[in-house]
């Protein structure tokens, strides 16, 4: 597995962490359709959070918010609600939300985290 790729994994078990013990239920992770991939969807309360999970080892070019973009938060809105398609029986009377959490350091397992919460 390439550096990347690792320091992508281990963010993303990062973020699954955080969100676990602030009172988000994971219902998935890497979920893949033809339109794309979502890194996390997770439940609290009502709301069904799609989240994108960025890693960067430093902010030297860019944060790693800076890669949600328009484009990007389009691209998430179709895939969450094809999960949701996919899945009723997880989705079913829950707002969907855009959710981003962006990690920067040389270890995602102590670099600094951030979260931000419904990008709609």
């Amino acid at each position: 597995m390439a550096a990347k790729d690792e320091l992508g994994r281990a963010g993303e078990e990062r973020a699954v962490r955080y969100l676990t013990a602030i009172g988000y239920r994971v219902l998935d992770r890497n979920w893949r359709s033809d339109q794309g991939e979502i890194d996390v969807v997770a439940r609290i309360d009502r709301r069904l959070a799609v989240v994108e999970v960025k890693t960067r080892r430093s902010a030297a070019f860019g944060h790693p918010f800076e890669a949600v973009d328009a484009r990007k938060r389009r691209r998430l809105w179709q895939l969450a609600h094809a999960w949701a398609e996919a899945n009723p029986e997880h989705a079913r009377g829950l707002e969907i939300v855009i959710e981003a959490i962006g990690i920067i350091g040389s270890d995602p397992a102590s670099g600094e985290l951030e979260h931000l919460r419904d990008l709609s």
